[in-house]
């Protein structure tokens, strides 16, 4: 692994905002496994380094990974035009699919693959320049998007009230403010949040190390509960709504998220809780159907007989470890995107969302 670089030795602060980061002709990642303890960027220098990265989850959350693969196809074109000026593209086929085959729900990851394919195969000369601007471009459209869906994901809140959210989808799921996070940071703005409470998220934990770790940072009340908690908290009372992220949207409304999400909906119809899912338009895939089409990653038993590096199953069992889940449409009170809202969406909603320009 290459050796890890200080915030301030890149000129940073440590900000979830500041996560992915092109510096000096390299990309750098805020190694998001070594959060909330540490701090620290990991530099990549070659597409292999990148999809390994995306697997190994350095970077995670389906904006964030398609940031990250616009900018690693930058540094594939560096290096294959370097190997042959005339067929650099035709040697990038391989890297594109190395790419693709890092992590298989998100499909941010495979709309950026083929933005940059389809401006690549067009280019004369030198490509990185070209490439370069248009990672950028990706990148800076996504920090708009998710302050779009923020502010419209707020307006669906019409009162103080707390919010329930899974997983992480903020900054660091992101190219910068969040999905799910950049609607709690926006309606927190507008006094309408009274306190998030943030699922654990097992086996990653990225609700204890990510999302609380963001909250904190800004100021907003958090209070960190056990995944099997979140119904029992909606029993309670003073919950209005569930706010989570997506990696996959299908053309009917159907959501693929996190593991725990689909119980999550359950026990929010069941006690009146709206539930809110906050992606923008790259996320949603009109390709599939309906949500049994999306596939959906299983990662090593290892993760969750572990716990912070220490075994905490008996040896001999078993596990089963589905990534992410699928969320039925008719679950979803809202899916909030930069191109508006679809209340109770369904698959003439989304179509007619998707074609606005």
């Amino acid at each position: 692994m290459s050796k890890l670089l200080q915030p301030a030795e890149l000129g940073l602060e440590l900000k979830a905002d500041n996560a992915i980061v092109w510096h000096e002709d390299d990309l750098y990642l805020l190694d998001q496994r070594l959060l909330p303890q540490r701090g620290a960027f990991l530099p990549l220098r070659s597409l292999t380094e990148v999809a390994k990265a995306i697997r190994d989850m350095v970077v995670r959350g389906a904006p964030a990974i398609g940031v990250t693969a616009a900018y690693g196809l930058v540094l594939a074109a560096r290096e294959r035009y370097a190997e042959s000026p005339i067929g650099w593209f035709e040697l990038m086929q391989q890297d594109f699919d190395q790419l693709a085959a890092a992590r298989p729900t998100a499909v941010n990851l495979f709309w950026a693959i083929e933005r940059i394919r389809g401006l690549a195969q067009g280019l004369d000369g030198n490509p990185e320049g070209p490439l370069l601007a248009e990672a950028r471009r990706i990148h800076a459209e996504d920090i708009a998007a998710n302050r779009r869906i923020g502010d419209l994901g707020a307006d669906l809140i019409r009162k103080p009230t707390a919010i329930i959210t899974h997983c992480n989808a903020g900054a660091l799921a992101t190219g910068g403010y969040g999905t799910a996070l950049g609607v709690i940071r926006s309606a927190h703005a507008q006094g309408k949040v009274e306190r998030v409470y943030a699922d654990e998220t097992r086996p990653w934990l990225q609700g204890a190390r990510l999302t609380a770790w963001e909250l904190v940072q800004d100021g907003i009340p958090v209070s960190l509960m056990a995944d099997g908690a979140a119904a029992a908290r909606m029993r309670e009372g003073g919950i209005g709504w569930v706010v989570v992220g997506s990696d996959r949207i299908a053309a009917n409304g159907d959501v693929a998220n996190k593991i725990g999400t689909y119980g999550l909906a359950i026990a929010a119809r069941h006690h009146g809780v709206k539930f809110m899912v906050a992606a923008p338009t790259s996320t949603i895939d009109m390709g599939l159907t309906n949500g049994g089409m999306i596939p959906i990653e299983t990662r090593a038993s290892d993760e969750v007989f572990s716990c912070g590096g220490q075994r905490v199953a008996s040896e001999g069992a078993h596990a089963w470890n589905p990534v992410f889940d699928v969320t039925p449409a008719e679950l979803v009170d809202a899916i909030v995107t930069e191109k508006g809202i679809v209340l109770k969406p369904d698959a003439g909603k989304l179509a007619r969302l998707v074609q606005k320009g």
